[in-house]
C-alpha cells in the first residue's frame, strides 16, 4: 500500500521548514516527483541531507527548496524506496520513486501515535485508500471484506443503507457486544459508520491482539478499526472531482410456481387426502377445486408474478467536490458528497450528503491545532419495509387488477391474502428514518521540549435519528381496518475528553525509547420517545398529526447514560531496531458495573525480533526480511447495558376486590447485582512478517488463542421465583485460529505488471466452559460455537417400499425421514443433534491487479466455506398445503419418487418435522469486483488542462457461485452471524433483499 498516513510527518517538516538557515552558495531547486507509472505524487517529503530544511510535494507533485550545490536532497515517501539526488549545478531535478513493495517503513496507526510497519510487535492488518476507492460502497466497512485477515464481514442482502456486521477474530461473549471498536480521527464513536462517507478516509487499521488493542481497554475488546481521513498538504490549492453513476439488477430471486404450477399442487395436496381423483386434471374435478377467478386464469392461461411487479432497476450514485492545500502554517481538506443508493425493490433507497473540513494549523514552532469535523444528513426508506414475503405466497391464478387498471384489494376470496401491490401504492406504506449527525476531533499539540510532547483530544459526537411509519387502510397488515402510525426519536450525545503525553529519546545509536501515557474521559446520554396510535382520520397526515388518531396505543420514553474513566501507560522499546518490546497497562472504570467491581485492569505485552538484521541472515541474497513477534495480554469486556447491576420496577396493574377498574402499580422487575464483573479475554499471539526474493513475495502468518471468563449472561431462575432469570459472571469461551496476509509481484516487465493480494482467515469459536453442562434450552454446547444450529436432521423422504418402516414411526410415504440419532425407533426431541453453525471454517479474499500503459484492470474474489445457514424461504414460504403459493420444490409424488420435499397435503398446514427442510451449506463464493480504468497521459492532460483525469467503469458482485443457489433455487447464503437489524444470525429470511448486480461508470479528476 503506497498511502497510509503522512500527516505526522507532513506536520513535522512545516515546523522544520519555519526555521531558517543560512547556507552558502544557496540556489532554487524546483522539480516534479512522479511514481513508476509517472503520475506526480503528493506529499513526498524533499529533506535537505544534515539540516532540518524540507518541504512535501503539492498535488501536482511539484516542489521547490533553496539548496547548496554541494547538498543533497532525499525524497522520501510511504510505500516508496526513498531517493539521494545531489544538486550540484542542477536548478530542476526530477525524481521518480520506485515502490518498496515490502512496506518495511510505511507509517501506520497504531493508537495514540504511529509506528512505522518494521517496528511493529502486535497484530495489525491495513486497508489503504486503493482498496477503499475500487468498490462502490455505503459504508467504509464493506471495503475490510476479504481485504484484512482475521476480518469477518458479512453482509446480508442489497437493502439499501443496511450495515454489514464485522467480527475479528470471532465473537467471545453470549450476551455482551461482540462489535469492535471504530476510532476515527483519534476519537472513539458510538454512533456507526453509516454516516462516514468511504471517499473521505485515507486509511484504515485494524488492530486484532492483546497488545495491539489494550492501549483501548474494555473499549477494544473486540477489536479495534481505527480510521484516517484525508489532510491537506503544502502546495496549490487543487480541486478533485470523484463521481460514478451505476445500475442495479437483481441477480436471481426466490422461484415460486407460476400459475399452472399452482394449480397442479394445489390439485395434489388434495389427492394426497382423497379429495381430488388421481391421474390427470380434468375440468369437472377442477370445477369443485377452484373458485371462479381461479378458474377463469386456467382457462385463459393467466399468471401473474407479483413479484416481479415489485421489482424495478435500481441505481447507485455518488459525486463528491473536494478541495485541498496550504502552506507552510496551514492545511486544509474540505468536501462535500452526494450519494444515493435506490434498490431494486420498490420504496426501497438511502440517500446521504455529507461535508467534512479537516483543518491543521502551526501557531508557532511549539504549538499546533486542528480540528476533524463531519456534518452528515441522511434519509433512508424502507428500513422495516419488504412486501416479498407476501408477494412470495400470493396466488398467482388470482386477478390484480379490474380490466380498466383498478386495484383488486383481495385478487381471491382468501381473506388473509391481500393483493401485494397495493403495499407499493403511493401514501399506502411509509416508512421514513431521518438521521443528522456532527461528528467532531479536535485536537492540540504542544512541544513541551524535544522529545516531549502533550496532546489534548476533544470528541464530541451528537446524532438525531428520527423514525416515522404510517400503514393505511388498504394493506396486508390492516385488511381494511384503522391506519396505524407511529414516530420514533433518538437523541445520542457522547463525547471523549484525552490528555496524552508521549516522550521519545534515542540514547546513544542503540537504543531507542517512547512512553505514552494517557488520561481519558468517555460520556454518553441517550434519549428515546416513542408513540404509536390507531385510527388515522386523513391518510394524508400520515404520521405528522399523531394527536388526531382515535386511540394512542403505545407511549414511551428512556434516558440511558452511562461513563467510562481511563487511564493507559505504554513503553514500546528497541535496541538497534532489531530487538523490540511493547508494554501496556490500561485500567477502565465503567459506571455499568456497581461499587464492588468498577474498575478493571488489563496488561499487555509484546517483544519483536528483526531477524534479518542479524548477520546469518542479513548477507542473504533471497531473504529481506524476516521478523518474529508475540505478545500476551488481557482485556476487558463492559459492553452490556447500562443499570444491569441495580434492581429496577416494572409497571403492573392491580384488579382490586369487588371488581372496577384496575389500578397501576409497580413491581420488582429484574434482580440487581452489583458484583457483576468485567469479561476477560486473554490472548496470545505469535506472528511472522516476511519478503522474500527482493520484495516480490511479502506478507505475515499469524497464529492466536483467545479465552474468555467471567461471561456476562443471563442466567435463568425457576418461574416460582417470579423471574425469568438474571445477568451473571458464568461460563468460559475460545478463539483459536491462523490467519495469512499475502502479497506478490507476479510479472513486472516492460509497461506491464501483475500483483496479487491473498487473505486466509480460520477461526474455531468454542465454549469451554458452563455453569451448568450443555444449555439446550439456551442453544448452548460445550465444545461447540456461541451459537449453533440444534435440530432433527433430515435424512431424505420416506418411499413406497418403506412404507411398513414408516408406519412403525408413525409416518407414511411422501412424509419428511428424520434420522433416529438415538436408535429408539422413535422420532421425538431426543433425536435433535448439532447440525451445524453460521461459523465458516474459514474464509479467503484475492486481488489480482494489472496495468499496461495507461491501463488498468483489476478483479477481487471474495469466499467463505464449511458454514451452515437456515434458509427461512424454505420454511415460511415451503409449507406445502395448497392455500398459498409455494416455493417451487421438486416435491415427493408417487410418480416422483424425490428425496427432496415432502408431498403437499392440504390437512397439514406445515409439513410433519418441516423446519429440517430449512439447513442448508452456506459455503459460497462471489466475484465481488471487476474494475476496469484508464489515466490520461500528460499529454492529453495539458490539452484539456486537467492535472490528472482516470475514467472507469467497474461490475459489483456478478457471479455467486453456491449449492445453496443452483441446486436449492436459494438467494444468496451470505448473511449476519449474529442477529440484528431484523435479521436473525445465520437466516436468509424476506427481511433480506435479493443480491444484486452493479454496473457503474464514473471519473477521478484534478483540477
Amino acid at each position: 500500500m503506497h498511502v497510509k498516513i503522512y500527516s505526522p510527518y507532513l506536520m513535522v517538516l512545516l515546523l522544520l521548514f519555519s526555521v531558517t538557515v543560512s547556507l552558502a552558495q544557496e540556489s532554487q531547486v524546483n522539480g516534479t516527483v512522479v511514481d513508476e507509472t509517472g503520475t506526480p505524487i503528493p506529499g513526498v517529503s524533499v529533506l535537505l541531507q544534515g539540516t532540518t530544511r524540507g518541504t512535501t510535494t503539492d498535488l501536482d507533485g511539484k516542489y521547490t527548496i533553496e539548496a547548496p550545490s554541494s547538498g543533497v536532497l532525499i525524497f522520501s515517501f510511504i510505500g516508496y524506496t526513498p531517493v539521494e539526488e545531489t544538486v550540484g549545478n542542477r536548478s530542476i531535478i526530477d525524481v521518480r520513486l520506485e515502490p518498496d513493495l515490502s512496506d518495511l517503513e510505511e507509517v501506520v496507526v497504531v493508537g495514540y501515535g504511529t509506528q512505522k510497519k518494521s517496528q511493529l510487535t502486535g497484530a495489525i492488518s491495513s486497508v489503504g485508500n486503493k482498496e477503499i476507492q475500487e468498490l462502490p460502497i455505503t459504508d467504509a466497512r464493506q471495503a475490510l471484506q476479504g481485504r484484512a485477515a482475521g476480518v469477518d464481514v458479512t453482509q446480508a442482502g442489497s437493502k439499501p443503507g443496511t450495515a454489514p456486521q464485522v467480527r475479528i477474530r470471532g465473537r467471545r461473549s453470549f450476551n455482551a457486544s461482540n462489535e469492535p471498536l471504530y476510532v476515527i480521527d483519534g476519537i472513539p464513536t458510538v454512533g456507526g459508520l453509516e454516516d462516514i462517507n468511504p471517499q473521505d478516509i485515507t486509511s484504515m487499521e485494524v488492530l486484532k491482539d492483546a497488545s495491539a488493542t489494550a492501549i483501548y481497554g474494555s473499549r477494544g475488546a473486540n477489536g479495534v478499526v481505527l480510521i484516517t481521513t484525508k489532510r491537506g498538504s503544502t502546495g496549490k490549492t487543487v480541486v478533485s472531482v470523484d463521481s460514478y453513476y451505476g445500475i442495479s439488477e437483481e441477480l436471481g430471486r426466490i422461484e415460486v410456481f407460476d400459475g399452472p404450477g399452482f394449480a397442479e399442487y394445489k390439485r395434489e395436496s388434495r389427492r394426497a387426502t382423497g379429495n381430488y381423483p388421481d391421474g390427470p386434471a380434468t375440468p369437472d374435478a377442477d370445477a369443485t377445486l377452484f373458485e371462479p377467478v381461479e378458474l377463469e386464469s386456467i382457462a385463459l392461461g393467466r399468471s401473474t408474478d407479483y413479484i416481479a411487479g415489485l421489482m424495478r432497476t435500481g441505481s447507485i450514485q455518488s459525486h463528491q467536490v473536494s478541495v485541498s492545500g496550504g502552506n507552510q502554517k496551514t492545511s486544509f481538506f474540505v468536501s462535500g458528497n452526494y450519494f444515493r443508493d435506490v434498490g431494486v425493490i420498490k420504496n426501497q433507497d438511502f440517500t446521504r450528503g455529507t461535508f467534512r473540513i479537516n483543518l491543521d494549523h502551526q501557531i508557532n514552532d511549539k504549538l499546533r491545532i486542528g480540528t476533524s469535523t463531519l456534518v452528515t444528513y441522511s434519509k433512508r426508506n424502507g428500513e422495516n419495509f419488504n412486501p416479498l414475503g407476501g408477494a412470495l405466497q400470493e396466488n398467482p391464478l388470482g386477478k390484480p387488477f379490474e380490466d380498466d387498471g383498478t386495484l383488486i384489494f383481495l385478487p381471491t376470496s382468501d381473506g388473509l391474502r391481500t393483493n401485494p401491490f397495493a403495499e407499493i401504492v403511493p401514501g399506502a406504506q411509509i416508512d421514513e428514518t431521518f438521521r443528522t449527525r456532527i461528528f467532531s476531533s479536535i485536537y492540540l499539540n504542544w512541544e513541551i521540549t524535544k522529545g516531549l510532547t502533550y496532546r489534548f483530544n476533544f470528541g464530541p459526537d451528537y446524532t438525531v435519528r428520527r423514525s416515522g411509519r404510517f400503514t393505511g387502510s388498504q394493506t396486508n397488515a390492516r385488511r381494511g381496518g384503522d391506519a396505524t402510525a407511529s414516530v420514533s426519536d433518538r437523541f445520542n450525545l457522547n463525547y471523549t475528553l484525552e490528555n496524552i503525553l508521549t516522550y521519545n529519546k534515542k540514547f546513544g545509536t542503540d537504543h531507542n525509547l517512547n512512553v505514552t501515557l494517557l488520561q481519558s474521559f468517555q460520556q454518553d446520554r441517550f434519549e428515546r420517545s416513542d408513540i404509536g396510535v390507531l385510527g388515522i382520520p386523513a391518510p394524508s397526515q400520515l404520521y405528522h398529526r399523531l394527536g388526531d388518531a382515535s386511540q394512542i396505543t403505545s407511549a414511551n420514553t428512556e434516558l440511558i447514560e452511562w461513563a467510562l474513566l481511563s487511564y493507559m501507560g505504554r513503553v514500546n522499546y528497541d535496541f538497534k531496531g532489531k530487538y523490540l518490546l511493547t508494554a501496556t497497562l490500561r485500567a477502565d472504570g465503567s459506571s455499568r458495573f456497581g461499587q464492588n467491581n468498577r474498575f478493571g485492569y488489563f496488561p499487555s505485552m509484546a517483544i519483536g525480533w528483526n531477524m534479518h538484521e542479524e548477520g546469518f541472515i542479513k548477507n542473504s541474497s533471497w531473504i529481506d526480511q524476516l521478523k518474529f513477534r508475540v505478545s500476551y495480554g488481557s482485556i476487558g469486556n463492559q459492553a452490556i447495558r447500562p443499570y444491569q447491576t441495580q434492581a429496577l420496577l416494572g409497571r403492573t396493574s392491580y384488579a382490586w376486590a369487588g371488581g372496577g377498574s384496575a389500578a397501576f402499580g409497580y413491581r420488582p422487575n429484574t434482580i440487581g447485582n452489583p458484583d457483576l464483573r468485567w469479561e476477560t479475554s486473554t490472548t496470545f499471539n505469535s506472528g511472522i512478517d516476511f519478503a522474500i526474493f527482493k520484495n516480490r513475495i511479502f506478507g505475515a502468518i499469524e497464529y492466536y488463542v483467545t479465552n474468555t471468563s467471567d461471561l456476562l449472561a443471563p442466567q435463568p431462575l425457576p418461574n416460582s421465583t417470579g423471574f425469568g432469570g438474571f445477568i451473571t459472571n458464568i461460563g468460559k469461551t475460545q478463539n483459536r485460529g491462523i490467519e495469512l496476509s499475502l502479497s506478490t509481484l507476479n510479472i513486472e516487465k516492460g509497461d506491464f505488471s501483475w500483483s496479487t493480494d491473498l487473505i486466509f482467515t480460520r477461526n474455531r469459536e468454542e465454549i469451554l466452559e458452563l455453569p451448568n453442562g450443555d444449555d439446550i434450552a439456551a442453544g448452548r454446547f460445550i465444545g461447540r460455537p456461541l451459537t449453533v444450529f440444534y435440530d432433527l436432521r433430515k435424512v431424505g423422504i420416506w418411499q413406497l417400499d418403506e412404507t411398513d418402516l414408516a408406519n412403525s414411526f408413525g409416518d407414511r410415504p411422501g412424509e419428511i425421514k428424520i434420522e433416529d440419532f438415538n436408535g429408539d425407533g422413535r422420532i421425538n426431541a431426543n433425536d435433535r443433534q448439532f447440525l451445524g453453525s453460521a461459523v465458516p471454517d474459514f474464509s479467503m479474499g484475492m486481488t489480482n491487479r494489472f496495468t499496461f500503459k495507461d491501463f488498468d484492470f483489476s478483479f477481487f474474489i471474495f469466499g467463505r466455506f464449511g458454514s451452515l445457514i437456515r434458509s427461512a424461504f424454505h420454511d415460511n414460504f415451503n409449507t406445502l398445503f395448497g392455500r398459498y403459493n409455494n416455493l417451487a420444490v421438486d416435491y415427493w409424488t408417487p410418480t416422483n419418487p424425490t428425496n427432496l420435499y415432502p408431498r403437499p397435503n392440504q390437512n397439514q398446514e406445515r409439513p410433519k418435522y418441516n423446519t429440517s427442510m430449512s439447513y442448508f451449506d452456506g459455503t459460497f463464493i462471489k466475484v465481488r469486483n471487476i474494475n476496469f480504468g484508464y489515466t490520461l497521459n500528460e499529454g492529453a492532460l495539458k490539452k484539456i488542462g486537467f492535472n490528472s483525469l482516470r475514467i472507469f467503469s467497474s461490475i459489483q458482485n456478478p457471479f455467486i457461485f453456491s449449492e445453496y443457489r443452483s441446486v436449492h433455487k436459494g438467494i444468496d447464503p451470505e448473511t449476519f452471524i449474529d442477529g440484528e437489524q431484523g435479521v436473525e444470525g445465520g437466516v436468509v429470511n424476506a427481511n433480506i433483499a435479493p443480491p444484486v448486480v452493479q454496473f457503474t461508470f464514473g471519473i477521478n479528476a484534478k483540477f
